[in-house]
């Protein structure tokens, strides 16, 4: 089964050039691409510059996502409201949490997890999702994954159930998840591809990696001009084949150290 999958740092809905708060454009480009699973970063709730919106809910609504999660991280300092990352989904979403990231003295960061159930006919497989912000300092950047790879449920799982972790790395050489990653056992969706700043990329601060039953059939950056006006990131688009082998593993902990 081949399902798509986007992420994409949205700047609470405000534009990276004109710096105004339009959260249709964010809502047309999703739609364009028409994903199965969005993670997004930069998500507001509750803030006098997005309206006061739980963004979660206006683009899941427009975009007839009805399955979605949140996790707030950082509170704004000036005013009410705080910001973090959100997973929207065609499928249900189950088993939610956020896993603190947070190194000492640095701003609050967190991954999203939650299992998907995804159904192919008769077939179904449990896809666990990993959707992250990491920080600015590159000592802070590894310690967060390292952090992530020894969090429960994820050291658990087995090595064959699907994985797919994504989100802003801001990884500014693209060779994080080389050194940590791929050692784990992940592999990246594409190639490295630069997705910052929008109007003019040159660093690649956004990835995918898949591992487990999930390869990637192609993954690239939108190239969409709305994209270049709706954030200060370009989102990743990625088309992804999952294997339905007989007694596949599930991303339930208590499945996969089964087997089942």
């Amino acid at each position: 089964m081949r399902l798509r999958v986007m992420t994409w740092n949205i700047h609470k809905g405000i534009g990276g050039i004109d710096r105004r708060y339009r959260p249709q454009r964010i809502v047309d480009v999703i739609a364009h691409y028409r994903p199965d699973v969005v993670f997004l970063q930069e998500v507001d709730e509750g803030a006098k510059r997005s309206g006061f919106h739980r963004q979660v809910d206006v683009l899941g609504d427009a975009l007839g996502l009805r399955h979605r999660s949140f996790a707030p991280n950082v509170r704004l300092r000036l005013g009410p409201g705080h910001y973090g990352n959100a997973i929207l989904s065609r499928w249900p979403l189950f088993d939610t949490r956020n896993v603190d990231l947070t190194v000492a003295f640095k701003k609050r960061r967190g991954v999203l997890y939650a299992r998907c159930r995804v159904r192919n006919g008769r077939h179904s497989r449990t896809i666990a999702l990993y959707n992250l912000h990491l920080g600015l300092a590159a000592y802070e950047r590894k310690r967060q994954l390292r952090l992530f790879l020894e969090s429960h449920p994820f050291a658990q799982l087995h090595h064959r159930t699907p994985i797919l972790v994504g989100g802003d790395f801001n990884d500014l050489y693209g060779t994080l998840g080389l050194r940590l990653l791929e050692p784990a056992g992940f592999r990246r969706a594409g190639v490295v591809a630069h997705t910052y700043p929008a109007i003019l990329p040159v660093r690649p601060l956004d990835a995918l990696y898949v591992r487990g039953d999930l390869q990637c059939a192609h993954c690239f950056p939108s190239r969409l001009d709305l994209t270049r006006e709706a954030s200060d990131h370009l989102p990743l688009v990625a088309d992804l084949e999952m294997r339905w082998a007989p007694g596949a593993p599930s991303a339930a902990p208590q499945d996969a150290l089964a087997g089942a």
